[in-house]
């Protein structure tokens, strides 16, 4: 079977691309656009400090969602943004160029525009938790909400992002780029950022491969018996591309094994229990996976020893993670203190293009990370059982 890229990265690919042909202002290029310049935003309730940026405003066709979901729009903080690149001398000068989104002081220059790009730093509640996510969701999912909110998002741009079709050696190079970057960040302050960032309060998310990778950096381990095994007789799985390219990513890697066990360094691969060793970092407080896969390469023992709260994200008609296959099996095997699962029912890989379930997740998103990082307890009701069953179309834990 001819090897084909899943229909939602050339997507986000063509989008994002489009998206940074047409910035208006100040803001830095690379795969960015925040999808908040086409939705309008919503006060957000009050902060523990007191930000530089003005009150928003909600027009009325919006109040019912932002009724419903009160955290879906802007925060209170205005947000500047910055580019910076870290290089790793050990993986052959690999260069990962990041884009930071921060809060800032807001200014305009001498035509009245506002300055976002390189804006100065809003100390007022500094230092801020930080999230780490790819690019293709820091642009079209987050962008500038979760620093309106006080936090500092690192938008991570995956140098081979194009190289894989199919799940491969990217399983654990992609995670290792933002370990890479947590730790370059948290020695090294970008220019004009020095006290702005908490890295020891630290939260990953993405959505699909961001999804993957957040899965990953939970601290969940490779079973390498169990994966094996699975692919000397994979089950066939219909999916959006058919049962035989489910097959065919999920199991191409077995084909490989000790060029991929190489590839991965004793380091990882030494243990006495039979599972490789975890791709995390205690920094890393929390972590949010939408839409992930990779249920057939951890198995129940490798799921079992994430260490840190996680929220999923699914849905329950997605073409390329099955819902009952992927998502229900990661989340009824995860270990770790605190395991949640927030299912769109009804809804299909694509949902990301919907403006109304991108504000829902970002709401999710708000709650689930200023509960775990900022200490938010008035957060907790907004990503909880009773909150997601108001309704109908989603549901608390695995939708049956």
């Amino acid at each position: 079977m001819k090897n084909r890229f899943p229909l939602f990265f050339v997507t986000l690919i063509i989008a994002t691309s489009l998206a940074g042909c047409n910035t208006a202002d100040s803001t830095p290029t690379p795969s960015i656009q925040d999808p908040s310049t086409t939705l309008t935003p919503t006060q957000a309730p009050a902060t523990q400090v007191q930000p530089t940026q003005s009150p928003i405003t909600t027009p009325p066709q919006e109040n019912s969602l932002a009724k419903a979901f009160p955290l879906s729009g802007n925060g209170p903080y205005f947000v500047g943004t910055r580019t910076h690149t870290v290089v790793d001398a050990s993986r052959d000068n690999r260069e990962i160029d990041l884009v930071i989104f921060y809060p800032a002081v807001e200014k305009k220059n001498a035509n009245g525009q506002t300055i976002k790009r390189d804006a100065a730093a809003d100390m007022s509640g500094a230092p801020y938790p930080l999230v780490l996510t790819e690019s293709n969701t820091g642009g079209m999912l987050i962008s500038s909400q979760l620093a309106s909110y006080g936090f500092v998002m690192i938008s991570i741009q995956i140098p081979d992002h194009e190289k894989y079709l199919l799940w491969d050696f990217q399983m654990i190079d992609w995670p290792r780029d933002f370990l890479f970057t947590l730790d370059q960040i948290a020695a090294n302050s970008p220019e004009g950022l020095a006290g702005v960032i908490d890295a020891n309060h630290t939260g990953v998310t993405g959505y699909s491969y961001g999804g993957d990778i957040s899965l990953t950096l939970s601290g969940v381990r490779i079973d390498p018996q169990e994966y094996l095994d699975y692919c000397k007789n994979p089950p066939l799985i219909e999916v959006g591309y058919g049962a035989e390219w489910y097959q065919q990513n999920s199991c191409d890697l077995s084909k490989k094994w000790e060029e991929f066990t190489t590839f991965a360094g004793p380091q990882m691969t030494d243990s006495s229990d039979g599972l490789w060793q975890p791709l995390s970092d205690p920094r890393i407080i929390a972590v949010m996976p939408m839409a992930p896969s990779g249920a057939w390469f951890y198995g129940k023992r490798g799921l079992a020893a994430t260490d840190k709260p996680v929220l999923l994200i699914a849905n329950t008609e997605d073409e390329f993670s099955p819902y009952s296959v992927e998502t229900a099996f990661i989340y009824e095997h995860l270990g770790g203190p605190e395991v949640s699962l927030i299912t769109f029912v009804g809804r299909t890989h694509m949902m990301v293009f919907d403006a109304n379930e991108v504000l829902r997740i970002k709401h999710f998103m708000v709650a689930f990370f200023g509960y775990h990082l900022q200490g938010r307890q008035d957060y907790r009701q907004y990503f909880s059982e009773e909150f997601v069953s108001q309704f109908e179309d989603l549901a608390w834990g695995i939708y049956k």
